[in-house]
């Protein structure tokens, strides 16, 4: 242990979490953390053996917690006082990292932060996978760690909240109840650390005249072009759109300022329209040489520099040649659709949502690639009707259908290439592809393209048995 790590060691830690939780009923106990679980907590056992998940806890950490949630199988408890602190336990340079929902792992060292998010994939491949611990230790790499450990994210979310007359714009909290107001976010680009406390003077300087009905305001930074774009998202209805237009741009210069405009119940709104306030109406950024023209809706990954190992991680495994024929589904705006399409001869890419796909013809026009079928619909709905040599999948948070699975399973391809942003739906995911027993993983590397929180994503290379 380092001098700096013990010294650290020897100080009581007070432990910054949701007020809800500390003011809440519960019993008072000490714990001591074991390891990270896929979430925020730290796993601990209380005297009996119950398995107890600590808020504000890390790995290491002896803590006095309070119980606020008693399960006949499980507690969950917030850490009161650090008692002891982890020697991998390290001060945040976010004073806001214990409310604010962005940087859950702000206080752990950034190499247990990698150790940790690969124990989670290795037990995921063994809990849900039912792979051995053999089979899984020799599957996952060491979890890769692309961009800094701040300053990374090129898109932050800003919450909106006008009640009474008051607005409040800031970050969404732990307790999903508030609305953290900060001057600076250190996860965004550090080249505009100022664009969160600008937009949000900007936005309530015009609230205090006009009712803006915002859902929420999204901030984009590239890191590899000088666009910056804020997303304003609400229901249609009257809107001061010159006014927003003018104090957005004189507060920080965007290159486009849009209002994006969605319709439906707050947890399944779907997008009808976007209307450009001001500048070019999209966002640019470069990727592995391409550029990719996204509108707001458009997913993008938050981390350029993540994005563009994750390329290269799916070009090195599948190993594409001209003769190829190539499939990618859920490609969204084109991220593994362009390289794929300069270095094969075809390729199939379908992407279901509407505005992504937009945005893919788009980037393939403005790249000059004529050997691309972009198709519009579910993948399962709209498998392709084609033999690929070479597959890659990037489906969102729930992973593959199991029809998906078979059909992919049906393919002559070599290799397939699954990204996935979920240790849980990939591990489900890999056994059924066993259970058909074409395809088997040969590598799963992690790749930290979330800092400071749990998140970590996978590419995971799928070779053809007995080739």
């Amino acid at each position: 242990m380092s001098h700096k790590k013990h010294h650290a060691a020897s100080k009581r830690v007070r432990v910054q979490s949701p007020r809800a939780l500390f003011d809440g009923p519960g019993r008072e106990i000490e714990l001591t953390a074991e390891r990270m679980t896929y979430g925020a907590d730290a796993v601990a056992h209380d005297d009996e053996g119950k398995t107890v998940f600590v808020s504000g806890a890390v790995a290491g950490d002896t803590v006095r917690a309070k119980v606020y949630q008693e399960g006949p199988s499980f507690s969950k408890a917030v850490a009161l006082e650090v008692l002891g602190p982890s020697a991998d336990r390290v001060p945040s340079p976010c004073p806001y990292a214990g409310i604010c929902g962005g940087c859950p792992w702000a206080v752990l060292d950034r190499r247990a932060q990698l150790t940790a998010k690969r124990a989670n994939v290795v037990d995921s491949l063994k809990r849900i996978g039912r792979f051995s611990s053999d089979e899984a230790e020799v599957l996952v790499k060491p979890c890769e760690a692309p961009s800094a450990p701040w300053g990374y994210r090129n898109k932050v979310e800003l919450a909106f909240s006008q009640r009474a007359g008051r607005t409040v714009i800031g970050m969404h909290g732990v307790d999903p109840s508030q609305v953290i107001k900060v001057d600076a976010c250190p996860l965004l680009d550090n080249r505009h650390k100022g664009a969160v406390k600008s937009v949000a003077g900007a936005l309530s300087y015009l609230a205090s005249s006009d009712d803006l009905a915002l859902d929420r305001v999204g901030i984009r930074i590239a890191s590899h072009t000088r666009d910056l774009e804020v997303a304003l998202w609400g229901q249609p209805g009257p809107f001061p759109r010159a006014q927003a237009a003018k104090v957005l741009s004189d507060a920080l210069h965007p290159t486009s300022i849009v209002r994006v405009l969605s319709k439906g119940p707050a947890k399944a709104r779907r997008v009808t329209g976007v209307e450009v306030l001001a500048g070019k109406g999209h966002w640019d950024e470069r990727i592995c040489g391409n550029t990719m023209s996204l509108s707001a809706p458009s997913f993008f990954q938050v981390n350029t520099a993540g994005a563009e190992r994750l390329v290269e991680l799916v070009l090195e495994g599948l190993e594409p040649n001209e003769d190829d024929e190539a499939m990618d589904l859920y490609c969204g705006a084109g991220t593994f659709t362009l390289p794929l399409a300069e270095r094969c001869a075809f390729v199939s890419a379908v992407e279901a949502y509407g505005p992504a796909v937009r945005d893919l013809r788009r980037n393939l026009d403005n790249a000059g690639l004529e050997n691309v079928d972009p198709v519009g619909g579910d993948a399962g709905r709209e498998f392709p009707e084609t033999d690929a040599d070479l597959i890659v999948v990037d489906p969102p948070r729930a992973g593959l259908a199991e029809d998906v699975v078979r059909k992919l399973s049906a393919q002559p391809a070599r290799k397939i290439a699954y990204v996935s942003c979920d240790p849980a739906t990939l591990a489900r995911d890999l056994a059924r592809f066993r259970e058909v027993g074409v395809f088997e993983p040969i590598s799963v590397t992690p790749v930290d393209l979330f800092p400071q929180t749990f998140h970590v994503e996978n590419v995971v290379i799928l070779a053809r048995q007995n080739q």
